[in-house]
């Protein structure tokens, strides 16, 4: 667990120094990593015969939880986008109507 913090401090305090440099390439080499990192999650369960032998019941236990999982976020999601921008147009029409804005 200590190995984990230290790496993200390291990480943390290598972006605080180069907060300033454009790195737009980041976000394509974490897609990058994460696309790895799922390819190694599926060697592992697919070479574990204890997993693969009980695909059957963890399979519909898996479908329930992921379509509640994505249904839940979804609507989440939606609802936060729903308040956030009912909240920003409230205060525009504030701001254009002279409303509510500094003297």
């Amino acid at each position: 667990m200590l190995k984990i913090v230290m790496i993200m401090l390291c990480g943390i305090g290598t972006g605080y120094l180069l907060r300033n440099k454009k790195m737009s390439f980041i976000g394509r080499i974490i897609t990058a990593l994460i696309w790895v990192l799922l390819f190694l999650l599926g060697i592992e369960v697919g070479s574990n015969p204890r997993i693969i032998s009980g695909l059957q019941t963890l399979g519909l236990e898996a479908i329930v939880l992921t379509f509640g999982g994505s249904l839940g976020s979804a609507l989440f999601a939606w609802a936060l986008w729903k308040y956030v921008t009912a909240k920003q147009a409230k205060s525009s029409a504030h701001a254009e109507t002279g409303k509510g804005g500094k003297a």
